[in-house]
């Protein structure tokens, strides 16, 4: 589907110098001499590389939809992620380091869309929030509470984050997945 330059927005996936490419940022300019213009920040889908390109309104830009379909995580083996299809119970394989520092997450069971064009995987995306016990902490030091300060906690999936002072070990807490923060406690 083309679409016009200055139609743009941050999460649209384009075709661009033969590559599909994620816009991150755009701002829209219009300078006091020439034509109005949409400076966008791109991040290319396949090798991580960034770009900033400017799309005039009369520029023609191919916005690509990508196949979105559930899948269920179901273990890893060694530096592999194992995914079942929900509908058709086929399973596919992906690099861990397809996923990222955010493989992390991954829980048994846990349900992800995988997105894909021409039938090539091409991102996924974890739901936002999941539930972690806290493995280890500082202890609190007395009349430390009443300070907002945070102290940093290993999570039982061996990542580190800050936390609020209250939090010991073996509290489950609720992370936020895109920003890897604390949330709040879990009930």
């Amino acid at each position: 589907m083309k679409i016009n330059g200055n139609e743009i927005r941050p999460g649209n996936v384009i075709q661009h110098n033969g590559e599909l490419w994620v816009a991150v940022k755009t701002q829209h300019v219009k300078p006091g001499k020439g034509g109005a213009f949409a400076q966008v920040e791109l991040k290319n889908l396949a090798n991580g590389s960034k770009l900033n390109e400017r799309f005039r309104s009369a520029d023609k830009v191919e916005r690509v939809r990508l196949e979105q379909r559930d899948y269920q995580f179901l273990y890893q083996s060694d530096d592999m992620l194992i995914f079942m299809d929900t509908k058709n119970y086929e399973q596919i394989e992906l690099q861990a380091d397809f996923v990222g520092e955010r493989a992390g997450f991954l829980q048994d069971g846990m349900m992800v869309k995988v997105e894909s064009h021409e039938g090539k995987p091409i991102g996924i995306r974890l739901p936002d929030q999941v539930t972690l016990i806290v493995r280890e902490t500082e202890p609190v030091v007395k009349g430390q509470t009443a300070a907002s300060s945070n102290k940093p906690a290993i999570l039982e999936n061996n990542m580190r984050v800050m936390v609020p002072v209250f939090i010991e070990a073996g509290d489950k807490i609720i992370i936020d997945t895109n920003e890897t923060t604390y949330l709040k406690r879990a009930e």
